[in-house]
């Protein structure tokens, strides 16, 4: 990057001009233009012959139409979605996720969840549907209290440790299981003032192959692992047999990461006393589902991500990541095709 040359730079997402003046605001060297469309065939065929740098969500041009690309960022943390692209695939192309821009909302909703499901909200809500003022009242809504409690919070990356900060004022033994034990420390973007970067905030961490013993000791599990080929099916019967009957499961990461059909018989048999999914396997989630009339169960339809704020996050994580690159420095993110996330 020291040549001091024009970097063309693509964006698809239909973002207004005073982020895109920010994005440009970077550098005098940056060339930014903005197209958004609806399909990736309508991307104009100068801008992709020219274009170096690609932000997207969803449009993907064949490989021989983007001969100049060497960096493409994605909208999204999560992108099994895209990975049947043979773009992505293009020789010496560097792949940046937006792993850690919506760390902040997504651990929120799992702090809202857990409140929620300690708090008996389902069986409450249910109630008063039924405008009915129980006599047992005090006993029968005795709530499982965060404070005190023991998380377990299953792929500690940007959104796992950002929980485990939001957790410090409960008082509450974070208890964490990521795959590589060894480097406690956070190496990706995270916003200022977020997360546990140092990787300080929990008891004890455990590799993700011994998750049952850390499973067994929580009141919550919080699962925020990405989907891959050894994460599917990652929760399944014998962690849920390994659960207390009082805990409760709590699942923000990818559907296909929980083994439904044992969730279903953990819910139904009592094997533990609650679950809240925002993800499932089959997307929308089925009308005839069992899903939706579980008395212990939260359903959400995979809105834990959305935020008022998203795509300026997602754009200063772009800025983050276009100064490094103009910089020649290692970009955060990078897409690991063997790891899979």
């Amino acid at each position: 990057m020291a040549d001091g040359s024009k970097i063309e730079v693509l964006i698809t997402k239909d973002w207004p001009e005073t982020l895109v003046e920010r994005i440009r605001a970077v550098s005098p060297r940056l060339n930014v233009r903005v197209a958004p469309v609806k399909k990736a065939e309508d991307l104009p065929a100068d801008a992709l012959a020219q274009c170096e740098v690609f932000y997207t969500d969803m449009h993907f041009p064949q490989p021989d139409a983007m001969p100049s690309l060497r960096w493409l960022q994605l909208h999204w943390a999560g992108i099994e979605y895209a990975l049947e692209y043979p773009l992505l695939t293009k020789a010496d192309l560097a792949v940046t996720t937006m792993s850690g821009a919506a760390m902040g909302q997504l651990a929120e909703f799992a702090l809202a969840m857990m409140l929620a499901l300690g708090h008996r909200l389902p069986a409450l809500v249910e109630n008063q549907t039924a405008a009915d003022w129980p006599v047992d009242r005090l006993k029968r809504y005795v709530p499982q209290e965060l404070r005190g409690s023991t998380v377990g919070i299953i792929g500690y990356g940007s959104i796992g440790r950002e929980l485990a900060r939001l957790l410090q004022p409960f008082d509450v033994t974070v208890l964490a299981a990521k795959r590589d034990v060894m480097h406690p420390e956070d190496r990706g973007y995270t916003p200022p003032g977020l997360g546990d970067p140092e990787g300080n905030l929990f008891r004890r961490l455990y590799p993700v192959e011994a998750r049952g013993s850390m499973i067994k000791e929580c009141d919550f599990v919080v699962v925020t692992v990405p989907l891959t080929p050894q994460t599917r099916g990652l929760i399944g019967k014998r962690e849920f047999e390994l659960m207390k009957p009082n805990a409760y499961l709590i699942d923000i990461s990818r559907g296909g990461v929980v083994d439904e059909a044992a969730l279903v018989d953990a819910l139904t048999t009592k094997k533990i006393a609650g679950a809240a999914l925002d993800v499932f396997a089959t997307e929308p989630l089925p009308k005839n589902h069992v899903f939706w009339k579980l008395p212990n169960m939260l359903v959400t339809p995979h809105i834990a991500i959305s935020s008022v704020h998203y795509d300026r996050l997602a754009a200063e994580l772009f800025m983050v990541n276009l100064e490094r690159y103009l910089s020649g420095l290692p970009l955060y993110n990078q897409f690991d095709f063997d790891k899979g996330y």
